[in-house]
């Protein structure tokens, strides 16, 4: 009976492989057929068609667009590139601008059926396994390509070694497989093809650009506004042999792409991120001397040229900014590895070639700069990179500047700086922006490698270069430095760690070194400074939940406290003098107001920065045998020192800041779509310490210190019950006291009070359930596409900007059931203790006092759900 079965399954099989073979012929005969057909054809469709050559050949007759695709180049990978190259001012508010990747995708080609269509698959090549490993075809079979296009071949070539199809579909909004660039920037709307169509097709050795004009309409209440962009594709051939990978360490802060490596010998996958960076190796005949360490230089230097929109008295100080790196390529064995050049008349050069990385200058009102980079995802290699530097970037570099260092240096006190003085700062600004389209990170960690008292010192700053050992922290400017210190290097540069993060990242181990290989040479150099601050990386976090106070934005030096005495020194000078500096005799006293609004964030900026070192963690990624630990708590002395801090300059608000004299000419002023904002000093009071307060209040600080007392011990760390006992105590004393109460003194309670009761009713809430999003399916502007990684830098001053949540790279998590926590029972504790003393003293000062007591009182009894008295 089974010897049936087997008999029957044996003749089944060979049935169905006689079916096929009868079959192969008259498949090959129909294909070839259709060759001959279409060879008659070829003439005949592109007789009147204009021709270009390049990767592939180009054919446009009339409207009509067709690619003629060699077979030679079917499943080869692509890399279809889709970047914004004009806009209308509806989008260009919003930082929608020239220059932006919109989207990446990897695609191939592929000759379907017998011949008549080319069908296109995008590719996620993110998984791997040895080509001999059993599992390789289970790996072929699980990550197959998935066909997001079609074309019919119009035609062969008269050899038959290329097909002719037709592609205006894909470019002129008829379809969104190639280009979607309304969903990409957040729009969400389709083109409206009868007022869309491509612009032209250029066709390179390397690569095909396509230009295409693509129109819409949005629809916001009863408004339409109508948006047209051009968009510019570009197809580039990847390269056949990609280029060795580099794992990525998270003690050194490189962007990544992501990689699977499956084999046979495992027991799980490995997974791996390739750091994005350049391919640079030395030719072949100076790899000895490369080996022997002579600079040399690289096979392929990093080039970038300068947009010619670009004003004319900036482009040296962007040039500058380019080849300030040059010190950082020669640590990693490389001269002249990168360069800037200026487009002239007979340069070499396209700004639509994606071969060509450019400075691209942005006419808008955008305060910002970006350096996103096309990277191939086979292997981390960065193709090609861009610098969006939007022209508005020089109002945020002038107002840091006459708020940080104002003080100290006499050329920054006006509207319109020298232009030495704004060029210098673009300078700085574009060597941040370089270090990005590099393959950088911020590193928010390095200003804290400098002593406070050291950033004073004109000898320390000199010979250190500015504010911190990277360029890529945000340590704008010097603060901290006073007049009398005669501090000149105030701003920051190129510094020790990004001299060795290049060298980590870029210096050449030879062809045959893997990148297993690699990663072992690689993690004993950070082991060799591995306790040494000025080679520290501080990844960026989230600007509403700081956990390391050492990694923030906008900081200097090693003690917040400290640091921010010293600013609050230089910021008590400066006021006073902000109509002098801002305002002419005839002139209005608009921009005083802006500078002021300014300098009350500068002030909450100082404060913002104290309170993260209370329920903070120093955070490191310790590795067997280096001695460190992943969550160390601040001192509780560090952390008492900053409570002690804030009771001085936050609970007490500074009269000197509040009751300026400005305010006889101007509130603060900020800018919005309506219109500028002139926000009277006592709401701006309420709003800026109660946000503040609010934050020092927050629930996920309060868990990080019941952790940490959980693992230490009450005795050893900085607890919750310190922290409100001690608020509480330096809120209500006048009242304890019995006397009248100041406007002030009742803000500074109300504030106090109403932190607590609404983020306590917050933590009550009904907790809904949130789904996490994977990082591979963010979609900010495309640019979290893989291969596609960018900086967006925040070049916005807090005055004038709108605070927005963002996601933590350190994902510490302590906020389950937050409700059942034991901050929910210290918060109704400490509203429980503030009642007691407002009971106490209710009938106590003038009317006004014994007022906002009883609304105190109201309010708390009504959170805790107590009877009324």
């Amino acid at each position: 009976m089974i010897w049936g079965k087997i008999s029957l399954i044996t003749a089944l099989y060979c049935f169905l492989i006689s079916g096929l073979q009868a079959q192969d012929t008259p498949l090959k005969d129909t294909r070839d057929s259709t060759r001959k057909n279409t060879e008659k054809s070829y003439q005949s469709l592109l007789k009147k068609a204009k021709t270009s050559e390049g990767l592939f050949k180009i054919h446009q007759s009339e409207t009509d667009y067709y690619f003629e695709i060699p077979l030679s180049l079917m499943e080869k990978d692509f890399l279809l590139v889709n970047k914004i190259s004009a806009v209308p001012i509806a989008i260009n508010e919003a930082g929608i601008n020239k220059g932006m990747n919109t989207n990446n995708k990897v695609i191939r080609f592929s000759l379907n059926g017998k011949g008549s269509t080319v069908w296109v698959k995008t590719i996620v090549p993110q998984a791997e396994a040895p080509a001999h490993d059993a599992i390789a075809q289970s790996v072929k079979d699980n990550f197959i390509g998935s066909v997001i296009e079609n074309f019919k071949v119009e035609a062969y070539n008269p050899d038959s070694s290329a097909v002719v199809v037709k592609v205006n579909k894909v470019f002129d909004g008829s379809e969104k497989s190639f280009n979607d660039v309304f969903t990409d920037i957040g729009l969400g709307t389709s083109p409206k093809t009868s007022l869309s169509g491509i612009e032209h097709i250029k066709s390179f050795p390397q690569n095909v650009v396509v230009r295409s004009l693509l129109s819409t309409s949005v629809t916001e209440g009863q408004n339409t506004i109508a948006v047209s962009v051009e968009v510019t594709t570009n197809l580039l051939l990847l390269p056949e042999k990609p280029m060795q990978p580099r794992f990525a360490d998270n003690r050194i802060g490189f962007f990544t792409t992501p990689r699977w490596y499956f084999s046979d010998t495992q027991q799980k996958m490995e997974h791996r991120e390739l750091i994005t960076r350049w391919r640079l190796e030395p030719r072949t005949e100076e790899r000895s001397q490369y080996l022997s360490g002579v600079l040399v230089e690289p096979a392929r230097p990093i080039i970038f040229y300068i947009d010619p929109s670009t004003p004319s008295q900036w482009r040296p100080y962007i040039m500058a900014g380019i080849n300030d790196w040059q010190k950082a390529f020669e640590a990693a064995g490389f001269k002249n590895a990168i360069q800037a050049r200026l487009v002239t008349d007979t340069a070499d050069f396209d700004g639509d070639d994606v071969r060509y990385s450019v400075v691209t200058y942005a006419a808008s009102p955008k305060s910002n700069a970006m350096g996103p980079a096309v990277v191939d995802p086979r292997s981390g290699e960065i193709l090609e990179s861009d610098v969006i530097w939007w022209h508005n970037v020089m109002t945020s570099l002038q107002y840091w500047m006459r708020i940080q260092t104002g003080i100290i240096d006499t050329g920054a006190r006006k509207n319109e700086f020298s232009v030495e003085q704004m060029g210098n700062a673009i300078r700085f600004v574009a060597a941040h922006e370089i270090g990005h389209t590099l393959g950088l990170k911020h590193n928010m960690g390095a200003s804290a490698a400098f002593p406070v008292d050291s950033l004073r010192s004109r000898s320390f700053t000199a010979r250190m270069g500015g504010t911190a050992p990277s360029i890529m922290d945000y340590a704008r400017f010097n603060y901290i430095a006073q007049p009398e210190d005669q501090v000149t290097a105030i701003t920051p540069s190129i510094g020790v760690y990004d001299r060795y993060a290049i060298a980590w990242g870029y210096r050449w181990l030879g062809d045959t070194t893997s990148a297993w290989q690699a990663l072992k040479i690689q993690q004993q150099w950070i082991a060799a400074h591995a306790h040494d601050p000025l080679y520290h990386y501080g990844e960026q976090q989230s600007g509403q939940n700081i956990i390391d106070p050492r990694s923030q934005s906008e900081d200097l030096g090693d003690n917040a406290m400290k640091a921010g005495e010293y600013g609050l020194r230089n910021l008590r000078r400066l006021i006073p003098q902000i109509s002098e500096w801002t305002t002419a005799p005839g002139e209005t006293y608009y921009q005083a107001g802006k500078l002021y609004m300014a300098a009350i964030w500068q002030w909450n900026t100082y404060n913002d920065h104290v309170i993260a070192n209370i329920g903070g963690y120093y955070l490191e990624h310790p590795v067997q045998g280096d001695g460190k630990k992943a969550y160390t708590p601040v001192p509780k002395n560090t952390q008492q020192q900053a409570l002690n801090f804030l009771i001085k300059h936050l609970f007490t608000i500074p009269e000197w800041l509040f009751n300026a004299a400005i305010l006889g000419n101007s509130f603060a002023v900020k800018d919005t779509p309506l219109g500028p904002f002139e926000y009277g000093p006592y709401d701006m009071k309420r709003e800026q310490q109660y946000g503040l307060l609010y934050s020092l209040l927050n629930d996920e600080r309060l868990l990080r210190m019941l952790e940490m007392e959980s693992i230490y011990g009450k005795q050893a760390v900085f607890t919750v019950s310190d922290l409100l006992s001690a608020c509480r105590k330096t809120v209500f004393t006048p009242t304890i006291m019995g006397r009248s109460l100041s406007l002030n003194e009742r803000l500074t309670q109300q504030n106090y009070v109403d932190a607590l009761i609404v983020s306590a009713d917050k933590m009550m809430e009904k907790i809904s359930k949130k789904a996490l999003t994977p990082a591979a399916t963010l979609n900010i502007q495309g640019h979290n596409q893989p291969g596609n990684l960018p900086q967006l830098c925040d070049l916005t001053p807090r005055a004038f900007g709108e605070k927005a949540e963002a996601t933590s790279l350190r994902n510490i998590y302590v906020t389950a059931m937050t409700r059942t926590s034991g901050v929910a029972a210290a918060k109704r504790g400490e509203l429980y203790a503030i009642l007691q003393v407002l009971e106490r003293n209710r009938d106590k000062g003038d009317t006004d006092t014994r007022n906002h007591y009883l609304d105190l009182i109201l309010r708390i009894r009504q959170h805790l759900q107590l009877n009324q008295p």
